[in-house]
């Protein structure tokens, strides 16, 4: 087995952040989750769905699928299980797809169908993107749901040994 790359410890980074964000959220009544919040999107459950939305549209530009725009197509998930559970197998696929990365592969392109028209983009950015974009989200969905009453997670830490949660040691077992 090989070290792992900037790119699997940031992949493990999110399954975790996202499967401890979820561990609260299934506190939540659908009618707490779907209510109006302060932030950009106006709910946790449109702040949830937007972070798999993006996740889905990006490893599909990585992983070549052609669904492109077509998957801004798909329906709101309002139950924070069901939500849940997409996310985290998107989130397994996401690590799979870096687990598999080759030092050249960061380096090729990948078409992103944008509305103004395609775009080529090399993966290396487009993963550095999507990582950035779903730390930004969750973030917004941390201020939400303390606006709800219940205490949002800590999830940052897990990287050092110094207080690491148990729950990160799942992901980062060295």
């Amino acid at each position: 087995m090989h070290a792992p790359t900037p790119f699997t410890l940031m992949a493990r980074n999110n399954a975790w952040a996202n499967e401890t964000l979820y561990t609260v959220l299934a506190a939540l009544t659908e009618e707490e989750f779907t209510d109006p919040r302060p932030g950009f999107f106006p709910s946790l459950s449109q702040t949830m769905n937007h972070i798999l939305l993006v996740d889905l549209y990006y490893i599909d530009a990585l992983e070549r699928g052609g669904l492109g725009l077509s998957l801004y197509n798909r329906a709101q998930i309002d139950d924070p299980a069901q939500l849940a559970e997409m996310q985290a197998a998107t989130d397994l696929r996401l690590l799979a797809l870096c687990e598999a990365l080759t030092p050249a592969m960061l380096h090729e392109e990948r078409l992103t169908q944008r509305r103004s028209g395609p775009v080529h983009e090399k993966v290396e950015p487009l993963l550095l993107h999507l990582f950035q974009h779903q730390i930004h989200h969750r973030g917004q969905a941390h201020v939400q749901l303390q606006d709800t009453g219940y205490a949002p997670p800590q999830l940052d830490d897990f990287y050092l040994e110094h207080g690491r949660v148990a729950s990160a040691k799942a992901w980062f077992p060295h």
